[in-house]
């Protein structure tokens, strides 16, 4: 990858156009109040969209508010969350993560108050929490409280090393920080939907479908499969 910045901005414009045009402007899920939305991606972790919405509403069911789950048994709330995975790890990181939002409002289960935070220090903010990396601060700043934000997940992470958008070797973690720089932020949003669905339908982890994929003159990847299973 040997493109100047100007090289760079127009072809990650050309990929997010092409995106566009064979997926359609990309909408997020029904948008969630910032403290459901950092509940529910901890409950992603390591676990599908169907698992993570069966234990979150599993929960608000079980639970009258946050303030109920943050103050239950423990192990009410893992039993709750069982459908997860993980529930040993998340019941006791969703309930700290509440409790450290009490004691820096004094009170309060919001998060609104991220909004008059910087982007890098409303990230600093959440990813101090336990259980909190990037891409679940990410999500919580872009879909909950609209703070300009890039989440890398799995899917992202996987195509755009594909594409050649960022350094093959770069790590999840730096993959966060360059791709904000990288990418316009009026661009983040569908371009990190569209770029998940790409993962999902053409791009997989183990099978790929180049012969179909939307970008495909734009792709650096070496190992391209141009014919039909």
């Amino acid at each position: 990858m040997n493109k100047s910045q100007a090289e760079l901005t127009h072809w990650i414009g050309q990929i997010r156009n092409r995106l566009i045009e064979a997926f359609g402007a990309p909408e997020w899920r029904d948008p969630l109040p910032a403290v459901d939305e950092l509940v529910s991606t901890i409950l992603s972790q390591n676990t599908n969209d169907i698992n993570r919405d069966a234990a979150f509403y599993s929960l608000k069911a079980a639970f009258s508010s946050w303030q109920a789950v943050m103050d239950a048994k423990t192990e009410d709330v893992i039993e709750a969350i069982r459908t997860a995975g993980l529930a040993n790890q998340k019941g006791p990181r969703i309930q700290q993560a509440l409790r450290v939002i009490v004691d820096y409002t004094h009170g309060e289960l919001s998060l609104e108050f991220l909004r008059e935070m910087s982007r890098d220090e409303a990230g600093e903010w959440l990813t101090a929490v336990n259980g909190v990396g990037p891409k679940t601060a990410a999500i919580v700043l872009l879909f909950s409280l609209g703070i300009p934000a890039f989440p890398v997940d799995t899917h992202v992470y996987r195509v755009s090393g594909r594409l050649g958008i960022r350094p093959e070797k770069m790590t999840v973690e730096n993959t966060h920080a360059y791709l904000e720089a990288l990418i316009p932020e009026d661009a983040y949003y569908d371009l990190h939907l569209n770029l998940i669905r790409l993962g999902r339908e053409v791009c997989g982890a183990r099978k790929w479908h180049c012969y179909r994929c939307p970008v495909l003159d734009l792709c650096e990847f070496e190992n391209k499969n141009l014919s039909p299973d």
